[in-house]
């Protein structure tokens, strides 16, 4: 039986060597394409689910408040659900190769619950409780390094955390995939990289149960020397930030500039840039 420290070496290998993949095996990565094509794109999947869930107990504060109390976020762009839909490809392929390398694959999607909070794990791999992520290069470095905890905006621990407690495991890992290279590597989590579950569950139903949001995470930051500032990168990935800054600039609320290297979401204005602003 295979031990998942050789996955990603068996997967190359695999690979390397090339194979025909099993009818059982091509039936279930089609599957699970479908599944997320419907996901991402059926309107009937598109309602918005205010509650806390093992995914999100990792994300800030403020941010699990203004989407449990049902606050108005940004709407999903028809660009970022293609995205969205990569790492759900992404994850199925990922998934078909592992059970290709000869390791074996359980618990798809298969329902946890910690406390009232429910989730739905990627899977277990080799009896692991494993969550499979698609990365751009920058982020994939902390996987590939074992860095994911000086650096995790997403709340990632959090999650493998609460489906390892659920699972009644002590392990956990993170199998990803640089989505720019191609390159694959897996990361895995003992127990002392995991947070107190039950603990995390029990703060955080206190603080979105409040009548009012608790304070912002993370403050603005001086755009360069021009008396400017502007969001925090963690706040410009947030659909709340909108409602959550709606007193920046005066009471005017935040004011988008297109800078060449993206977006920039200004929280008080000293100077005009001499950049594009988004309006209406």
């Amino acid at each position: 039986m295979k031990k998942i420290e050789t996955l990603v070496k068996d997967i190359y290998s695999a690979i390397d060597k090339g194979f025909s993949p099993t009818s059982e095996a091509m039936e279930d990565f089609l599957d699970s394409v479908s599944h997320a094509i419907t996901k991402q794109f059926s309107s009937e999947q598109r309602k918005d689910r205010n509650t806390l869930r093992m995914s999100n107990l990792g994300r800030p504060e403020c941010q699990l408040w203004y989407e449990v109390n049902g606050s108005p976020r940004e709407q999903i762009t028809p660009d970022t659900r293609i995205k969205f839909l990569f790492g759900d490809l992404i994850e199925a392929l990922l998934i078909f190769l592992v059970k290709e390398a000869g390791h074996e694959v359980t618990h798809e999607q298969a329902e946890v619950q910690v406390d009232g909070i429910v989730g739905h794990t990627d899977c277990k791999i080799d009896s692991i409780p494993v969550d499979i992520k698609s990365a751009s290069s920058y982020a994939f470095k902390k996987f590939k390094d074992g860095t994911l905890a000086d650096d995790d905006p997403f709340g990632y621990l959090a999650q493998i955390s609460a489906y390892a407690h659920a699972e009644g495991s002590t392990k956990g890992g993170f199998l990803a995939m640089d989505k720019q290279r191609g390159s694959i590597t897996y990361m895995p989590v003992d127990e002392m990289d995991m947070i107190n579950v039950p603990k995390r569950i029990k703060h955080l139903k206190e603080i979105v149960k409040s009548k009012t949001p608790p304070k912002r995470c993370f403050k603005s930051k001086a755009d360069g020397k021009s008396g400017n500032m502007k969001l925090d990168v963690n706040c410009s990935y947030c659909s709340f930030k909108d409602t959550c800054w709606s007193d920046a600039n005066d009471g005017d609320g935040l004011r988008l500039f297109l800078y060449s290297n993206g977006p920039r979401w200004l929280t008080h204005v000293e100077r005009e840039p001499d950049v594009y602003e988004v309006t209406g």
